[in-house]
């Protein structure tokens, strides 16, 4: 579980303390995947009826999801690892700005709003302060399905006219793949009058996991995982028990972490064909990777420079693309890094030349010449990825490393470095 502040701690700022330089081995968890149960929550809204999400992550964003549906009149249950969501009376249509502003994912609540109630208000959306993520996508899409949307002073306003005030199927082609536009449709259309195709939509697992979620609550889609989506709506759609995918930027993560301490780990549940392009790069760095069925195993010893640009699902995650730089900081060689999704998401470049790594950019390009050896030192996550590469390059320092900045952290990782240490790691959470 993600650590909880104790009254005399809040006005603390807490902080990792990492003692490099410790092989790791055994096996560590992956939980449930955050940008899939975000959305999912959101799907509550679709119905009446109760959901039950299981293999839910214990993370702050996931609490701030529930915070908004709660705002919304969602009644909501939640255990260790599952969240049960019942939307049989909902009392708003907007949620409140001071809960949104933190929250990116709080978004998709418009799309499932709209399509149950007619009318939704949604304050534009907050998050980690990576570079531009506009809703165009979103706008234009819902107003292909028939609502008048407007945006002012903040707000995203949207009604659907006539009679019956619901949304109808149409065509709607993407300018970009994103993942939260074409999440946010799917969900819109699920409630439709017809059938909604989406062109050029995202193809990520989470995409495919949402569609699993609205076949299991009656709807019927088609198509998800390929650039073309196609939707019938449904008059109603009852309650689902449904699983959460493992987390495969979590599960990255863990494998780099083996790979920068030169260690042998088994990470499991991994599902290998959701990390194909981070699994083909570690192969070329020089890992040795098993996969049983149901987990991999890495082995590292001697690690290769490699090159490697972010890409929209099947390519290479831009949220694994902080976390991957560690490793090539530490590699064989020169790296070229190119970062083509966020076009500020190079931030963690400072922290790692505290560190002692040698690394210089020209715009989103990041050049990197491997070090023998990173050294400790006092470093902030300035994002929930740039935070996870600290914790990896504090892994593989010479002395102590101390992580700040883990408001970030836990938004994304359930208790990363209980699952480290418990692999040998030394970590403890501390407050200054």
């Amino acid at each position: 579980m993600t650590a909880t502040l104790i009254p005399s701690q809040q006005l603390l700022v807490p902080q990792l303390e990492i003692c490099g330089g410790k092989k790791l081995e055994g096996e560590v968890r992956v939980s449930g995947a955050k940008n899939s149960a975000l959305v999912l929550m959101a799907a509550s809204l679709l119905t009446e009826n109760s959901l039950r999400l299981r293999n839910m992550p214990a993370l702050s964003d996931i609490g701030g999801m529930a915070d908004i549906l709660a705002a919304l009149g969602v009644q909501i249950e939640r255990g260790s690892d599952w969240v049960e969501l019942q939307a049989n009376h909902l009392s708003h249509i907007s949620p409140p700005y001071e809960l949104v502003n933190s929250l990116r994912a709080s978004f998709f609540c418009i799309g499932p709003l709209l399509a149950r109630l007619g009318v939704a208000r949604v304050p534009l959306p907050g998050g980690c302060k990576i570079g531009a993520r506009p809703v165009v996508e979103h706008v234009k899409g819902l107003k292909a399905l028939g609502a008048q949307v407007t945006i002012e002073h903040g707000v995203v306003s949207a009604v659907v006219p006539g009679r019956g005030h619901r949304l109808t199927g149409g065509r709607i082609h993407l300018d970009c793949p994103s993942v939260g536009a074409t999440e946010t449709l799917m969900m819109a259309a699920a409630l439709a009058d017809g059938e909604t195709v989406i062109e050029n939509a995202a193809q990520e697992p989470e995409v495919i996991d949402l569609a699993g979620l609205i076949i299991a609550m009656g709807g019927r889609v088609r198509g998800a995982g390929t650039p073309t989506i196609t939707i019938v709506g449904m008059e109603k759609l009852h309650g689902a028990n449904y699983m959460v995918i493992p987390d495969r930027i979590e599960a990255g993560t863990l494998l780099l972490a083996g790979a920068i301490t030169r260690s042998s780990l088994r990470v499991t549940p991994v599902i290998p064909e959701h990390l194909g392009a981070v699994i083909s790069k570690l192969e070329e760095c020089g890992c040795q990777l098993n996969n049983d069925g149901i987990g991999i195993t890495i082995k590292a010893d001697r690690i290769n420079a490699v090159d490697l640009r972010t890409q929209p699902f099947p390519g290479f995650p831009t949220d694994l693309q902080a976390p991957f730089m560690s490793l090539l900081a530490t590699a064989e060689g020169s790296s070229v890094i190119t970062e083509a999704i966020f076009e500020n998401r190079l931030q963690h470049v400072g922290d790692l030349q505290r560190m002692g790594a040698d690394i210089r950019t020209q715009g989103n390009t990041a050049f990197v010449e491997g070090v023998a050896q990173l050294s400790g030192a006092p470093v902030t996550g300035s994002d929930l990825r740039a935070a996870a590469a600290m914790v990896l390059a504090g892994l593989a320092a010479d002395g102590t490393t101390s992580v700040q900045g883990l408001q970030h952290l836990d938004r994304g990782y359930d208790n990363l470095e209980g699952k480290l240490n418990a692999a040998g790691a030394s970590i403890k959470r501390t407050y200054a």
